[in-house]
């Protein structure tokens, strides 16, 4: 199967680093390729941002689609433009938000997501009422670094096992979930270091989460719900790209 990972942003930091991520994560038999935005925001750390970069994630979708992959996912936590890019291909498209917070309900009865900034919290917290697992999320918490600084990797991972601990602490929190996709590399070293402190509990990398989920979605032959996600209505839609 051939998989489209789309960074909805228009910096090209990570591309390197996507590619090896998602390689890992897929099957042998699954070719991973990566691409970027052409417009839109450099990193997406509110609604706004999220709003900037849909145009061109639609159009890099269709364009996913007419080059024969079988699936795309949107590699954001926002989960950007995947509710409308569905009403649009017959390929599934998976949001690593979305993904991780189904795989982890099932793992534990609740879970904490540790991300970026405080801006998106309250995006995080729409996006579990929506999948319905809102009744499952113990806590949103954030190391306050932005997504492009965070590949200062030592910093980020002291960060996050801090902010971790709090949520199994002072949460109640069973299971954690990684809220940011440019989090790469850390969820395994992670888990280990709180299971040396005692807490055996799953910490959930939503590149992962979403990867096993499309091939999945591949494999069994299906895609989203032409009830859910009907046709849009044709009609004139002028787009200005300037």
């Amino acid at each position: 199967m051939k998989i489209k990972v789309i960074a909805p942003i228009i910096s090209d930091t990570f591309m390197d680093e996507m590619k090896k991520e998602f390689t890992g994560f897929s099957y042998p038999q699954t070719t991973i390729d990566v691409t970027n935005l052409d417009y839109g925001p450099a990193s997406i750390e509110s609604e706004y941002d999220e709003a900037l970069c849909v145009p061109d994630f639609i159009e890099k979708v269709k364009q996913a689609e007419a080059d024969g992959y079988d699936g795309v996912i949107s590699n954001c936590f926002g989960d950007p433009g995947v509710k409308p890019a569905r009403e649009v291909v017959d390929i599934p498209v998976i949001g690593p938000c979305e993904a991780s917070m189904l795989f982890t309900s099932t793992l534990a009865k609740r879970f904490s997501v540790v991300t970026v900034l405080p801006n998106v919290v309250s995006m995080i917290s729409n996006i579990s009422k929506v999948t319905g697992v809102y009744h499952n999320l113990a806590s949103i918490r954030y190391v306050n670094i932005p997504v492009l600084e965070v590949h200062e990797k030592e910093k980020l991972k002291s960060a996050l096992l801090d902010e971790m601990l709090k949520a199994i602490k002072e949460d109640q929190a069973e299971a954690l979930i990684l809220g940011c996709t440019g989090f790469m590399g850390v969820a395994s070293e992670l888990q280990m270091k709180l299971t040396e402190k005692g807490y055996d509990i799953p910490v959930v990398d939503p590149g992962f989460a979403a990867t096993k989920l499309l091939e999945a979605t591949i494999s069994m032959g299906v895609k989203q719900s032409r009830i859910t996600y009907m046709k849009p209505p044709s009609k004139q839609r002028v787009m200005n790209t300037n």
